[in-house]
Formats: structure tokens, C-alpha cells, sequence
């Protein structure tokens, strides 16, 4: 062979083989940058995925939370700090969809937070079911109590026409029913709440108060319908027991004496209501002139010799 064929045959090969390597880098390119791509997409996917999932469980609670403050509502509880909570999560909604960056984690967070909140409010909304129960079984036992007092006291009328003779018998009777008629016709108060007012004027409603915050106490509650009470002035006593049991009282600021189950008592302050027979609300003030001690406080109301009602309140 030649040496000029024999060069152009090296060429040749020489050319076969650059495109070879050619061939396998590009090949090998394409692999890798198609890799890539398919990476990066199902990202891309999954991401989209996360913010759905993310925008969908915040809708979700918002709609599961209208239903609880409506319930609650429904069942007269307090909403107020479900209000609160509901507008936060319509903030977090609109800081969700507004964003261009966004931490799904950080809301998957939140969403947590919300989820136990709503649990908890389960347990709330379970015992106001619980306690309407229990109220519409009183209601419907105070109903039967009063019917059967109002039929006892006709057969003691009609006992009275017919036995003009036993005058003694009826007289005993008669007191019994009296007593009965009376302490069925006794107030009752109701939704009793236990208010402060500072030396500014300004009212606090909560569970536990400052006590160099309190400068009056005021009372609020209600006096529910009962048709066996006479419409007409009522005397309503206060007593406030301290921690120890003593009743907080004093002089210059209208306390006194009365009798508790016959036995005189201290009372801390009185007030005279016109009773209406509408459920109506009744306020009453007391002016403390001492700093209350820290510990939990009993009120207790008194009307015509019997207990009305009662709460309590804490001072820290």
C-alpha cells in the first residue's frame, strides 16, 4: 500500500471516530438535560400540588369554623374569641393567595395550629349542648313543680268550701301550700356576671382581676319570668364572701344586717328592684373602699328570705 493511500485511510478512521465521541457526547448531553427537565417539572408539579393542598385546607377550616361560631351562638356561648380567630385566618388566606414566595411549611403550620383550636372548641361545644339539656330538663321539672302546686292549691279551695268544719286541719294545710306557693313564687336570678370598674369609669369583664383595678364591683343578671311573683318592688341583698367566708361589708357604703336562714347576717349592699315579669336585667354597683385581698370571691343574692342566685370572681 501507498503511503498517501495509507494516509488517507488513517484520516478516515481517524474522522470515524471523532464522530463517534461526538455522537456519545451529544447523546449523553441530551440524556442528562432530559434528566434534568423531568426533574425539574415534577417539581414544578409537585408544588402546584402543595399549594392547592395548602389553599384547600385553609378553605376548609374557614368554612368549618363558621359552622362552630354559628352553633355556638346558636346555643349561647361566647364567640368572641372565635371571631378573632376567623379574622386571622381570613388574614392568613389573603397573605396565602397574594404572595409570590410562598412557605407552604410556614401555613401547613398554622393550618396545625388551627386544626387543634377547632378540636378544642368540639369539647366547648359539647358541654353547651350538655348544659341546654340540663336546662330544658329543669325548665320542664319547674313546669311540673308549679302545675302541681296550682292543682294542689284548688283541691285545698274546694277542700275549704266542703269542710267548713275542720278549720284547724285546713289552716295547717293551708300554711304548708302558702310556703310552697312562696318559694315557688321566689325570684331566681340568672346569667349572673361579676363586673369591675376602675377609678376611670372603665368596666372589665373577666374570670380573674387586678386588685389594685378594682374600685366597684358591678353586678349584672337577670330576673326570668315566673308567674307566680308578684309584680311589684323587690329588696335584693348582696353578700360578697372573701376566701375565708367572711362577708365583705361596711357601713358608710349602705351594708347591713338581714336574716339567712334565720339567723342574722352581715350583707354587703341592697338595692330595691321593680320586678317586671320580662326577664329583665338588673345592675347593681357596689363601691369598695378596701383593696381586695387576693383569692376567689363568693356572691351570693337574697330576696324575700330565700337565695336567688350565685357566682364568684378572683382576684389575683
Amino acid at each position: 500500500m501507498q503511503p498517501e493511500q495509507k494516509n488517507k485511510q488513517t484520516i478516515a478512521w481517524a474522522m470515524v471516530v471523532v464522530l463517534g465521541l461526538a455522537t456519545a457526547m451529544f447523546g449523553y448531553l441530551f440524556t442528562t438535560q432530559k434528566s434534568e427537565l423531568t426533574q425539574q417539572e415534577s417539581m414544578v408539579v409537585e408544588k402546584a400540588r402543595e399549594l392547592a393542598l395548602t389553599k384547600t385546607k385553609l378553605d376548609s377550616i374557614s368554612t368549618v369554623l363558621d359552622a362552630k361560631i354559628a352553633e355556638i351562638e346558636k346555643l349561647g356561648g361566647d364567640v368572641s374569641e372565635l371571631t378573632k380567630v376567623k379574622e386571622q385566618l381570613e388574614k392568613d388566606k389573603i397573605a396565602f393567595r397574594r404572595s409570590n414566595k410562598v412557605e407552604t411549611n410556614k401555613y401547613l403550620g398554622k393550618i396545625k395550629e388551627y386544626e387543634k383550636f377547632l378540636a378544642e372548641k368540639d369539647e366547648v361545644i359539647a358541654q353547651l349542648r350538655l348544659e341546654n339539656e340540663h336546662l330544658v330538663a329543669s325548665n320542664d321539672s319547674l313546669s311540673t313543680h308549679v302545675g302541681t302546686l296550682t292543682n294542689e292549691r284548688q283541691r285545698l279551695v274546694q277542700r275549704q268550701a266542703e269542710l267548713t268544719d275542720s278549720v284547724v286541719t285546713f289552716t295547717a294545710a293551708n300554711k304548708e301550700l302558702s310556703a310552697k306557693v312562696s318559694q315557688a313564687a321566689a325570684l331566681k336570678a340568672q346569667n349572673i356576671k361579676v363586673l369591675t370598674v376602675n377609678s376611670r369609669g372603665k368596666v372589665k369583664d373577666k374570670e380573674e382581676y387586678k386588685a389594685k383595678r378594682v374600685d366597684k364591683l358591678k353586678l349584672v343578671f337577670n330576673l326570668p319570668e315566673n308567674a307566680l311573683t308578684a309584680q311589684e318592688s323587690k329588696d335584693i341583698y348582696v353578700r360578697v364572701l372573701d376566701p375565708q367566708g367572711a362577708v365583705v361589708a361596711d357601713d358608710a357604703t349602705g351594708s347591713g344586717e338581714f336574716e339567712v336562714d334565720g339567723a342574722p347576717s352581715k350583707f354587703t349592699t341592697r338595692e330595691s328592684v321593680a320586678y317586671q315579669n320580662n326577664n329583665q336585667k338588673v345592675e347593681m354597683l357596689y363601691d369598695n373602699t378596701s383593696q381586695f385581698r387576693p383569692g376567689k370571691y363568693s356572691v351570693e343574692l337574697y330576696s324575700e328570705g330565700y337565695k336567688i342566685g350565685g357566682t364568684n370572681f378572683t382576684i389575683k
